[in-house]
C-alpha cells in the first residue's frame, strides 16, 4: 500500500476512532494519523490471528472492511494507552 494510501488511512480511521472513544483526545492531526496508522497495524494483526491462528504483523488495506479493522484497531489501542499510563481520556 502506498505512503498516500497510509495516510488517508490513517487520517479516516484515526478521525473515527477519536469520534467514538469516550472523551477528548488530543494531538491533533498529527496524533489521529498516527493512530490511525497504528490502529491499522494492530487491528490487521489481531484479524489475522483470528482468522489464521497464526500471529503476523499486518495491515489493513484501504477498503471498507480495511476501514472498519483499522478503526476497530484504533479503538483498541486508544484503550491500551490510557490503560497502560494510568490517565483518562477527559
Amino acid at each position: 500500500m502506498g505512503i498516500l494510501a497510509w495516510i488517508v488511512l490513517g487520517l479516516i480511521a484515526g478521525a473515527i476512532a477519536k469520534a467514538i472513544y469516550p472523551g477528548h483526545q488530543g494531538g491533533g492531526i498529527l496524533g489521529t494519523l498516527l493512530l490511525g496508522v497504528i490502529g491499522a497495524f494492530v487491528g490487521g494483526t489481531l484479524y489475522s490471528l483470528l482468522t489464521t491462528g497464526s500471529l503476523a504483523l499486518t495491515a489493513s488495506g484501504l477498503s471498507i472492511g480495511g476501514l472498519i479493522v483499522a478503526v476497530l484497531g484504533a479503538i483498541v489501542a486508544l484503550f491500551i494507552y490510557y490503560a497502560a499510563t494510568g490517565r483518562r481520556a477527559a
